[in-house]
């Protein structure tokens, strides 16, 4: 699975969790998450390369999804293992 489906897989992980998800050009760092009144979105930014936005979307899903409660596609799950400091 390459790094644009793992990408998608992790951004349909965070609309099913409630985060909004944007699309913004902002510069090529990648984007992240945040919370505005009350509502947790997470920016995209459109500037960076997909790997670097798939892993800024793998440190995010487990502090807004319990991970282990739900299915993940393998390849996904090892993805968001590796990008992680903390035991999955």
């Amino acid at each position: 699975m390459n790094e644009q489906k793992i990408l998608e897989e992790l951004l349909a992980l965070l609309e099913a969790n409630g985060v909004t998800i944007r699309d913004e050009p902002l510069g090529g760092n990648g984007g992240g998450l945040c919370t505005i009144k009350g509502q947790q979105i997470f920016f995209v930014d459109t500037q960076a390369p997909s790997a670097v936005v798939a892993v800024l979307c793998a440190e995010v899903v487990p502090k807004v999804a319990d991970i282990e409660q739900v299915y993940i596609k393998p390849e996904v799950r090892q993805f968001i293992e590796n990008h992680n400091n903390q035991i999955i």
